[in-house]
């Protein structure tokens, strides 16, 4: 255990974009893969950490955080092929990611420009943006298995990925720390273009076939207008799902509000724009005790500061309480909200 950086009764503030005050009793820096197999099982909580950006602590953790702080990004030809294999480091940064490729011309990544956070957390939440998801250009992944030591690598049918789900999120959280994931992109710019804001503002700026830098800078700017900078306002993304209703219960919810944006899926079920339905609610804006709900984004939730765990914890029962009564839908949380781990 002395080839690891140690970090006890650390600030955990600065490992988690929201910014809740709380600590962490030890937290282990993993730098290299090879040091996963060093470490002894753990004898109390454990909890696998990268970026920080859909991770909110609501107190102190006392057990053991493993931090992934693995670099490295390799590009692979395909022989014959117009794809190229990316195999890259859970610890690298996702738009650093996307900027590298768009820079080589490779393309794929484009709709997925400025989501906070490492590429090692890009599987777990099947991150997606504007009519793409990760599982588009997923290939496989490298993980360690801290229940059964020993390295696994993973297809896209082993991820299980769903709408902002995977198997290490719901069905095995946990179980396995990422250490590199490989992606398929093609040389061939085919630009997914019809997802309705995103449609709307190539429209505005006459972009009817938007080169991929054109197309990147389009979502900079519409990601920027609705969702505040970390670092500047302290959030975790889209703190809600977008909920996931039958046929009924989309009629039911599209009566009440006619204008709410949705979507119909494969299955005939209905995906509705959960910011719409929150701010037709009047939660647009609203504060309370030094947390509140993002004036340009109901899907966002904020910190201004000084705002605390109980503070975010009534207002997210605020918000669901009333969409519950007046749609009858239940939203889910999108960010990992960690409650204090007990001694």
């Amino acid at each position: 255990m002395n080839d690891f950086t140690k970090l006890r009764h650390a600030d955990l503030r600065r490992l988690s974009t929201f910014q809740l005050p709380a600590r962490a009793d030890r937290i282990l820096v993993i730098e290299r893969p090879e040091q996963l197999e060093q470490l002894p099982r753990a004898e109390g909580p454990e909890l696998i950490l990268s970026g920080g950006s859909n991770t909110i602590f609501l107190g102190d953790y006392h057990g053991r955080i493993l931090l992934s702080r693995l670099r490295g990004l390799v590009f692979e030809e395909i022989q014959g092929r117009d794809t190229v294999r990316v195999r890259v480091a859970a610890g690298e940064s996702w738009h650093g990611l996307v900027r590298r490729c768009l820079d080589r011309g490779l393309h794929g990544l484009e709709n997925l420009a400025l989501i906070p956070g490492s590429v090692g957390a890009a599987p777990i939440q099947n991150i997606g943006a504007y009519g793409v998801e990760l599982d588009q250009v997923f290939e496989s992944l490298t993980a360690w298995d801290l229940q059964q030591r020993r390295w696994v690598d993973l297809n896209r049918e082993d991820c299980a990925f769903a709408y902002r789900d995977s198997r290490f999120k719901s069905e095995q959280p946990g179980r396995y720390f990422i250490t590199e994931v490989r992606l398929r992109l093609s040389r061939q710019f085919r630009p997914c273009l019809d997802y309705g804001s995103l449609n709307d503002a190539l429209k505005r700026a006459n972009l009817s076939h938007p080169t991929p830098r054109e197309l990147v800078a389009t979502i900079l700017r519409l990601r920027r207008h609705r969702l505040p900078d970390p670092r500047r306002l302290s959030n975790a993304g889209s703190f809600f799902k977008n909920p996931i209703v039958d046929e009924a219960q989309a009629a039911a919810a599209l009566r009440k509000r006619p204008g709410i944006p949705h979507w119909r899926l494969s299955d005939g079920r209905y995906k509705l724009a959960a910011g719409a339905i929150i701010e037709h609610l009047g939660f647009k804006g609203k504060r309370l005790d030094g947390v509140g709900v993002y004036q340009n984004h109901a899907l966002v939730l904020v910190n201004y500061g000084d705002g605390t765990s109980p503070a975010l914890t009534a207002l997210v029962k605020q918000i669901c309480s009333a969409v519950k009564e007046e749609f009858g839908i239940v939203l889910d949380c999108e960010p990992q909200l960690i409650e204090g781990a007990a001694r």
